[in-house]
């Protein structure tokens, strides 16, 4: 971004407030830092080398289905060489057609005669090709913008009439603004994808070879049952983890949706329209204004300092000036500089855009830091797994082949010599079968995928709390916020704008909108230079009605007071023509247009910022409308009107104007397209006070954010006055005592500080006033190299560059501009501060969420393994088969990520202080959870396993019937107790673990679906389970010891944990002298304490593998 405002005409040479733009934290230096590839600060702008190293480091088993969510590096690479042909296509033909013009004129050849196409004299052949090349000639052959115009039937003052006859016509004619889109994947391709899980395949081969032994030994009737459950199981867990999978990919798609959908203006019927980008029609006359995207192919009508980036379709990053003699305007690039409006002449496929998007549509993913180091977690208990079923692979298979393992009548069931090879081939079988499927369930292929599943859920939600996520990362990013640098007008205030004091003629008029007293002078020169300094617009039916005014709401304030003192708008811009505008430009604080009148008499005026305009004036209209010396007396008159004025909260103003020497004005289009207007000698008119209350809830909002331990700052371009009357009203500054000169200040003496006195003033500044977009950018720079995680609010093309550098970049909906937008990561609907406020409760709900997830996962994991490798040690037999374990894994993985990953946010989580990047995902709160339940899980089921029997009164039956009562009931004691630990985990620092549960229908629903699947597994499909009928006086010892998990997680909590987390201990212990990390090095996202503590724990866990170091962090 930073080319745009390299090339901007407006910007001055020797400019003091065009600051740096380094970035406040290299990826190099998060690399020497912490060399984990689980690790990875910011996924924004992260290095394809940086991202590849966490893939090749991760344990994956279904890589197609793991990697989904993630940014396809392969496709990431044939985007960009798709990119390069199509550019390199695009100006290969636009050089054979120039090559084609020069013969052309050589030869004498004549462009060919427009084509009718409808109702239209030229067809979308023609205007593919004059615009395709760029052919200027063959534009004037067409008779120019005008000529293209009639043969259009627009009229570029008023648009097209906007008719749905009409608009039918010219879609018909040229086609809609639309372009085919890649078909996301269908239901099917995520059953084949999740079919690919190594493990799932193994399991489905073993299941046939099962099938073939059992059919060919005990026949088809008895035995198909163990192949065929294993089968059945298996594809149970396919079925709903691509139903799963396929939701979330809709979710997607539609967001992908929201996300494409721009609105814009348009002039149809003489009239501003605010319609959808894919609604705009050939004929179309577009406003365009700095940061606009140009939403169609077309030709500049009329334009004003107007300066194009082409680098989305060039690639270059030169910034290409537009005016009649270059006046071709390409679909997909933005407004750097200026103004102008268009004429649309292509849309949609027949468009350089829309070819280039139609090859681009498909969504490529992007992985979440949140997401990359769960992969690290699922690699380290993979591992941990994959020993562990392992270990029992070898135990049980010595024990069978060494006669120590027993069937269910007491029978030794491998003999050497005499057991036939059916039958030990058999055996083998379910030993691999019961050490394949202990691995399904110890590696969490689905623990990624739960940020991806709580993301897609929070982003949906997010939609109705008014905030679009861009990007995937910012919604955890979020959670971790400690400030947020908010724009005042229309974040903290209402943007609804009035005028409710003025001074004109150098007294306070009274009302305001009051000229009996003022001269026909001074009226006529104020009213004149309110219309045509103006980016706005007035619109008055014919048929008479209600005045329509456009434009931003400062312009829509001054516009409505002019009609007050008696403005024509139409009358007074017609009465004069534009010479030339400066823009107005956030860091000058001022616009300006210089006009001709009919006796061929130039004025210039000017309109911005009442104490930058003022120090510009040397004199000022009376009451007589006389030209008045402004001597010192009359400066402290307006100096104290104005800052009476800002201090009633009020944005000041001021209008001016000069006459100019018309000999003086450049008469070469170069020349005055590049004249710098007079800024000097002006005549005062008039200073406005502007009143733009503030929200009803942005108080409560921001002390909300106070008790959550984020701090809220005001960054405004409006009179430091202002800003603190604004900041006092809005809690931002709690007192006049809290108003000091250390919590505020004004962006020129901020900008003129160095980088660590700028670091110092930043942790306490709470309001900046007079800031230009640079100020808002050193500020990000300053309080990230502090530590601070950074939300920024912005709505101007200039805001781009802050947004880009913050961790999380928040852009208006309503006021924010295309630039502006693209470079956030989340964008504001309602330009709302609460709902700023809402994004950080939902970031740290998603960060709260996986965090519950992980703590039942865990607790599952570490339970199953235990208990079968015990017994697998012990006994030579397993309690959980492969189709139970199966079983718990369908409840552990997807749905317990469905229930538990979709926790609405509640105010307890804006309670607590941010969510530190580094903290350890697995707290020591989560820890003391963890272990209670697997404790007693383990301890529990272990006494069942060995003197089930005895305790269940079992001795008299026969042996197989006993085992596989009580084999049953250790499976039904252990799904139960999942069931009560996933209520546990909703609050795991709660000691009311049911509050909200009546709002969660959907944990409700899972839960209950989960409770009468194991019902029907229990009860009615035992063949399949291996589980007999249990009788109620069973099914309530079932639920009772899955009921005491809830008094003893209630008991736990009332355990204290230490507040150093796990991992510390290992350094006390181990006595590692921590390492120097110099001053400059300091990672900037670490608060010191945050940064010394995790020094300790990388010093240990270096002798670590990888994904350990990840897990315990």
């Amino acid at each position: 971004m930073s080319s745009i405002f390299k090339g901007s005409p407006n910007r001055r040479p020797n400019d003091v407030e065009a600051g740096t733009s380094c970035s406040a934290h290299s990826d190099d230096e998060d690399h020497e830092l912490y060399p984990d590839p689980f690790y990875i600060r910011s996924t924004k702008n992260a290095p394809i080398d940086r991202l590849r190293r966490w893939r090749q480091a991760a344990l994956v088993l279904n890589a197609s289905r793991r990697f989904r969510y993630t940014l396809d590096l392969k496709k990431e690479e044939e985007k960009r060489q798709i990119l390069r042909k199509i550019r390199a296509h695009a100006q290969a033909i636009r050089a054979a057609y120039l090559f084609k013009q020069a013969g052309e004129q050589v030869n004498g050849a004549k462009i060919a005669q427009p084509i009718p196409c409808g109702d239209f004299s030229i067809g979308p052949e023609q205007l593919a090709s004059v615009f395709r090349d760029h052919n200027f000639n063959a534009l004037q052959e067409y008779g120019g913008v005008h000529g293209l115009s009639e043969s259009l039937k627009t009229n570029l003052e008023k648009g097209i009439p906007g008719d749905d006859s009409d608009l039918l016509k010219r879609r018909n004619a040229f086609g809609s603004n639309t372009y085919p889109r890649k078909k996301g994947r269908s239901f099917w391709r995520f059953v084949w994808e999740a079919c690919q899980d190594l493990t799932l395949m193994i399991l489905v081969v073993a299941a046939v070879a099962s099938l073939a032994l059992g059919i060919k030994t005990e026949g088809i009737k008895e035995g198909w049952y163990d192949g065929g459950s294993i089968a059945f199981a298996v594809l149970l867990v396919i079925v709903v983890t691509a139903i799963s999978d396929y939701k979330q990919s809709l979710q997607f798609q539609k967001l992908d949706e929201e996300k494409r959908n721009i609105h814009l203006e348009v002039v149809r019927g003489g009239r501003r329209v605010e319609i959808s980008i894919y609604d705009i029609v050939v004929g179309d006359v577009v406003p365009l204004n700095i940061g606009d995207q140009v939403p169609a192919d077309g030709i500049l009508i009329s334009g004003h300092s107007l300066a194009i980036d082409e680098s989305s379709m060039t690639g270059e990053s030169d910034i290409v000036h537009k005016d009649a003699k270059q006046p071709f305007l390409m679909s997909g690039c933005k407004v750097a500089d200026g103004s102008g409006t268009m004429l649309v002449t292509g849309v949609g496929i027949n468009t350089e855009w829309g070819l280039l998007m139609s090859n681009l549509s498909e969504d490529n993913g992007e992985e979440t830091p949140l997401q990359v180091r769960l992969n690290g977690v699922a690699t380290f208990i993979g591992f941990v797994g994959l020993s562990v079923a392992f270990s029992v692979l070898v135990v049980l298979l010595v024990r069978y082949f060494t006669g120590h393992t027993e069937d269910p009548y007491g029978r030794t069931e491998f003999i050497a010599g005499k057991t036939s090879v059916g039958h030990a081939v058999d055996g083998a079988i379910k030993i691999v079968t019961v050490a394949v499927t202990i691995v399904v369930v110890a590696v969490p292929e689905g623990l990624p995928l739960a940020v991806t599943l709580t993301l897609a859920y929070s982003m949906k939600k997010m939609m109705a709390d008014k905030a679009l996520v861009r990007r995937l990362s910012a919604c955890e990013t979020m959670g971790s916020a400690t400030t947020i640098c908010s724009d005042k007008t229309g974040t903290l205030t209402l943007n609804q704008m009035t005028v409710v004091e003025a001074y004109v003629g150098g007294r306070k008029i009274d009302p305001p909108d009051s000229s009996s007293g003022l001269p026909d002078t001074l009226t006529s020169l104020l009213v004149e230079s309110i219309a045509v300094n103006a980016n706005g617009s007035v619109f008055t039916p014919e048929g008479g009605g209600d005045v329509e005014v456009s434009g931003s709401p400062t312009e829509k304030a001054i516009l409505n007071w002019g009609m007050k003192l008696g403005m024509v708008f139409d009358a007074v811009r017609s009465s004069s023509s534009i010479l030339h505008v400066f823009p107005f430009n956030s860091e000058k604080k001022r616009g300006g247009v210089a006009i001709r009148l009919p006796g061929s008499e130039v004025r210039i005026h000017w309109k911005g910022a009442a104490e930058i305009v003022l120090a510009a004036c040397t004199s000022y209209l009376d009451t007589n409308g006389e030209t008045v010396s402004m001597g010192d007396e009359k400066v402290a008159f307006f100096e104290k009107a104005i800052e009476t004025m800002a201090a009633g909260s009020l944005r000041c103003v001021a209008i001016a104007y000069r006459s100019y020497e018309s000999e003086k004005v450049p008469t070469n289009e170069e020349e005055l397209a590049e004249w710098a207007l007079p800024e000097n000698d002006l005549v005062f008119l008039a200073v406005v006070g502007i009143k733009d209350p503030c929200r009803p809830s942005v108080k409560e909002s921001v002390q909300l954010c106070q008790r959550a331990g984020v701090k809220v700052r005001m960054v405004t371009g409006d009179n430091l006055k202002t800003a603190r009357a604004i900041a006092l009203e809005c809690g931002i500054l709690s007192s006049d005592a809290d108003a000091s000169e250390s919590n505020l200040i004004e962006g020129k003496v901020f900008r003129s500080l160095t980088d660590s006195q700028r670091e110092e003033v930043a942790e306490k500044l709470s309001v900046m006033g007079r800031s230009s977009p640079n100020d808002k950018l050193l500020l990000v720079q300053a309080l990230r190299r502090r530590g601070h995680v950074v939300a920024v609010t912005g709505d101007g093309t200039n805001d781009a560059p802050a947004l880009h550098e913050a961790d999380i970049g928040l852009a208006m909906g309503i006021q924010g501009t295309e630039v502006a937008k693209e470079s956030s990561d989340i964008i504001i609907l309602d330009d709302n501060f609460a709902s700023v406020v809402k994004v950080v409760r939902w970031g740290r709900s998603v960060y709260a969420n996986i965090q519950k997830f992980i703590q039942f996962q865990l607790t599952v994991n570490v339970a199953a393994l235990v208990i079968n490798v015990v017994a697998a040690v012990s006994s030579g037999d397993v309690p959980l088969n492969a189709v139970q374990l199966l079983w718990v894994n369908l409840i552990m993985d997807t749905l317990g990520a469905l229930a538990l990953a979709t926790e609405p946010p509640t105010d307890h989580l804006m309670h607590r202080t941010p969510v530190g990047r580094r903290e350890p995902l697995i707290t020591n709160i989560m820890w003391r959870n963890l272990l209670i339940q697997a404790v007693y899980q383990v301890t529990v089921l272990l006494i069942l396993n060995f003197d089930g029997k005895r305790i269940l009164r079992l001795e008299h039956e026969s042996s197989e019937h006993a085992t596989r009562e009580k084999n049953t009931l250790i499976f039904n004691a252990f799904v139960l107790c999942q069931i009560f630990n996933e209520f546990n985990a909703r609050k795991p620092d709660e000691v009311n673990i049911f509050r909200g549960l009546g709002k969660n229908y959907l944990f409700i629903g899972i839960v209950a679906i989960t409770v009468i699947l194991q019902a029907i597994i229990v009860e009615f499909l035992g063949k399949f389970a291996k589980t007999v009928q249990l009788s109620w006086q069973l099914w309530l010892v079932s639920i009772a010891i899955g009921f005491i998990s809830w008094p003893l997680a209630l008991i736990g909590k009332f355990i204290p944990v230490p507040e150093t987390p796990v991992s510390n201990f290992f350094s006390r212990i181990l006595n590692v002298e921590e390492p120097r990390v110099a001053k400059s090095t300091r990672s900037p996202m670490l608060h010191p304490k945050e940064m010394e503590t995790n020094l300790s724990i990388k010093c240990v866990l270096r002798h670590f593998p990888p994904a350990f170091r990840d897990w315990q962090y």
